[in-house]
């Protein structure tokens, strides 16, 4: 009698690949997605319970990999989109450009923490909103009202007002201390 062995990782490689350049079309992106997948297994092999098939888990990993950066790469191509949009719309010269950008860049880095890791995960990551939530382990009203405080705090700066960001700490400056005129001990003017 011949016992079947449980397929090892090493055994699913090929078929992985395989189903990975049917997904793909592209030899290259197929390996990245095979090694893309079996990081993901290996983070979450706890997850895989006992009689599991692994081929199947694995080709589910792999699947669900292969959506994700599916995901991700639209968001980027919308993104990109947008910005050039934005950037054929109003292309102010050079100079004026640059120091927007950076007088934006220093508002963004100076948000409070909380607030600057909502709005890129958010805005510059596309995470939507519950996803970023989870990611920053706080519920999605916080992380919303921290968005809307982010948001137009740089706002702010759109509409020409002085942003309302925290000043960066600067050391404590010590007030010298005020003087208060005093009467001598004499007898005062209003006793003669």
């Amino acid at each position: 009698m011949m016992l079947r062995k449980r397929p090892d990782v090493l055994d699913l490689l090929v078929p992985l690949r395989r189903y990975a350049r049917s997904l793909t079309r592209d030899p290259g992106q197929a390996d990245d997605l095979v090694h893309d997948t079996l990081v993901r297994a290996l983070e979450r092999q706890g997850t895989l319970r006992p009689g599991t098939n692994l081929r199947t888990w694995l080709m589910t990993v792999l699947h669900n990999a292969f959506i994700d950066d599916q995901r991700r790469r639209k968001v980027e191509a919308r993104y990109a989109d947008a910005l050039g949009h934005i950037a054929d719309a109003a292309v102010p010269p050079a100079q004026e450009g640059h120091v927007r950008l950076a007088q934006i860049r220093e508002a963004f880095h100076r948000l409070p923490d909380e607030q600057r890791e909502a709005l890129h995960l958010v805005t510059i990551e596309g995470l939507a909103y519950q996803e970023a939530a989870d990611v920053l382990g706080i519920p999605i009203g916080t992380l919303m009202s921290r968005l809307g405080r982010a948001r137009a705090a740089l706002r702010s700066i759109e509409s020409g007002a002085a942003p309302r960001l925290p000043a960066p700490e600067a050391p404590p400056v010590r007030q010298a201390p005020r003087l208060r005129v005093v009467q001598g001990g004499g007898p005062s003017a209003d006793a003669s």
